[in-house]
């Protein structure tokens, strides 16, 4: 059996791969640049450059495969329009799944967001049931994949496809970096300032597994969260500090002045400048969504360990590429 897996390069499709061969599965690696390809060679992997936007590649890469997974994303919080998020989330979505529609693929497993789903508290949980809630409504990305997993609806009558919704990821890989930003800002610091929120947070390496699962048996139409531990900020810089042996002091940062850099930040998108900052972005922070993973746990039958496992993997792999010492 032969699965195409998009965004190769990135932390969820690297440890995806991985999964895949181990378990013996064929895989097509998907991806804009070979030179950016994190693993090894190996001989059940065939890399193919190409752009999710371009249909006439995607067609061509398709042909001869089983199964996708789709990981392939724009995520980059710096774009100050929703056009550029449309095209790749949405559009690029669409390219893939008429070209699975058109190859008659067993299955796909589109890998969303659990920003697409209502998040809740710790003693009340979002679930799959739960409509996406403000702030992330508001975020361009969230709403690029919300309005992805809207199309998948139209695809389902013609081919099965699954959707599974991480959280927070952490782990090895993370070359951009991306959600490992977190762990290069509190490792070794003596000081951390961190935001008043909290969020799920996820071994990547579990998600990995879940999507495997989702690959094998899950259900046509299924969602399902693929989340771990609902922690704060400052409990999970401590989980941290616990994992390097490395103490440092905790400062958190009042939500006004978070929501004070987000109206600041106004002024260069003024001006059509693409910068990180939000006022959006800035009110996520000071927001704890949190999320329960009964569904996959209980359909799926997978597990998800505590989140420290990600955190050495993760500080493992930025010390062999020398981003910390």
């Amino acid at each position: 059996m032969k699965v195409l897996v998009t965004g190769a390069n990135g932390m969820l499709a690297s440890h995806t791969i991985s999964l895949l061969i181990d378990e013996g599965y064929e895989v097509k690696a998907m991806l804009r640049n070979k030179q950016k390809y994190q693993l090894k060679p190996h001989p059940l992997v065939e890399l193919h450059e190409g752009d999710i936007r371009n249909r006439k590649k995607v067609q061509e890469v398709v042909k001869g495969c089983d199964f996708l997974v789709h990981t392939a994303a724009l995520t980059a919080p710096e774009h100050i329009t929703y056009a550029p998020y449309h095209e790749v989330n949405v559009i690029g979505t669409q390219n893939l799944l008429d070209a699975a529609v058109k190859n008659k693929l067993k299955k796909v497993v589109y890998v969303s967001s659990a920003n697409t789903i209502g998040h809740g508290s710790k003693d009340d949980p979002g679930t799959e049931e739960i409509e996406p809630r403000a702030p992330f409504t508001e975020s361009l990305y969230a709403r690029s994949k919300i309005h992805a997993q809207k199309l998948i609806d139209l695809f389902t009558e013609y081919i099965e496809v699954s959707i599974v919704n991480p959280s927070f990821m952490i782990g090895a890989h993370d070359a951009k970096p991306g959600s490992g930003r977190i762990i290069l800002m509190g490792y070794d610091k003596k000081m951390v300032f961190h935001p008043p929120g909290g969020k799920n947070f996820v071994n990547t390496k579990d998600v990995a597994r879940g999507i495997l699962a989702v690959l094998e048996k899950g259900r046509n139409r299924g969602v399902y969260l693929l989340t771990g531990e609902n922690l704060t900020y400052g409990e999970f810089f401590n989980r941290l500090s616990l994992v390097t042996g490395k103490p440092n002091y905790l400062v958190p940062v009042p939500g006004p002045i978070l929501k004070g850099v987000g109206y600041i930040s106004k002024i260069p998108r003024l001006f059509n400048l693409k910068t990180p900052y939000s006022l959006n972005n800035m009110r996520i922070l000071c927001t704890e969504n949190y999320y329960d993973n009964s569904r996959a746990k209980k359909e799926l039958g997978i597990h998800f360990e505590p989140i420290e496992y990600g955190i050495q993997e993760a500080v493992n792999w930025f010390k062999t590429e020398g981003m910390i010492e």
